[in-house]
């Protein structure tokens, strides 16, 4: 079984849905302290004139070190709103404006006030729309036991080893917190993702690479994002 694990981040950029789809299981790691400056509540798309600006979700006050699962997102509607509103301006520009939008209707529309449930409704949706499976557990629903971690790679071999994982799956850029012989000693092979960089066309507007998943469909049929995500499977 290969897993991935991750936080929840907020339509997030087409890496992410490499790794969900190059894994068998995947853990929702809802138990990390929430962070305002980062995935977890914003993401990036093109903006109308230059370059990108983010959209985001604001979320009720909640004091320092909340964990991500315990974050409730203050105006569902009108947050939802305010994305579509920062969407318009692909309407007469990209071919799949109108499937994008629906895409980010449902996610609102399927989750509750917490942040962690409106995130992982932006991952089914769009794997659901890319027909990619998405076999997800929330870490804290689940009954591991992570008492034993001591540095920051741990985490995720504490959990590979409870879940019986014989790999486990994590973006290039986390290379640096784990510790090789740790994992050869428990007998789980530690991998990494490397997307190849994916282009596309965007005219009359400047290519922004990384951007939110949203901007990646907005103008690329399915099947062409499904085949990049798979190129290294």
């Amino acid at each position: 079984m290969k897993l991935g694990i991750m936080q929840p981040y907020f339509f997030p950029y087409l890496g992410y849905f490499e790794l969900i789809a190059r894994t068998d299981r995947w853990v929702v790691f809802d138990v990390v302290q929430y962070n305002a400056k980062s995935w977890m509540s914003r993401n990036r798309i093109l903006h109308p004139t230059q370059g990108w600006q983010y959209i985001n979700v604001p979320v009720n006050k909640a004091p320092h070190g909340t964990p991500i699962k315990d974050i409730v997102v203050k105006d569902r509607a009108a947050a939802l709103a305010r994305v579509l509103g920062q969407l318009e301006h692909y309407r007469k520009r990209a071919p799949h404006f109108r499937d994008v939008t629906d895409i980010v209707r449902a996610a609102f529309s399927g989750a509750s006030d917490r942040l962690v449930d409106l995130n992982i409704a932006t991952l089914k949706t769009v794997c659901k729309y890319l027909g990619v499976g998405f076999d997800y557990s929330l870490c804290s629903a689940m009954d591991l036991d992570l008492g034993g971690v001591e540095h920051a790679g741990q985490w995720a071999l504490a959990i590979a080893k409870q879940l019986g994982a014989s790999e486990y799956l994590n973006p290039p850029g986390g290379r640096a917190i784990f510790r090789q012989e740790e994992w050869d000693a428990a007998g789980i092979k530690l991998s990494f993702t490397n997307l190849p960089q994916f282009t596309y066309d965007c005219a009359p507007y400047q290519f922004v690479e990384h951007l939110s998943i949203l901007d990646v469909l907005m103008w690329n049929d399915p099947a062409k994002v499904v085949q990049a995500l798979r190129k290294q499977s």
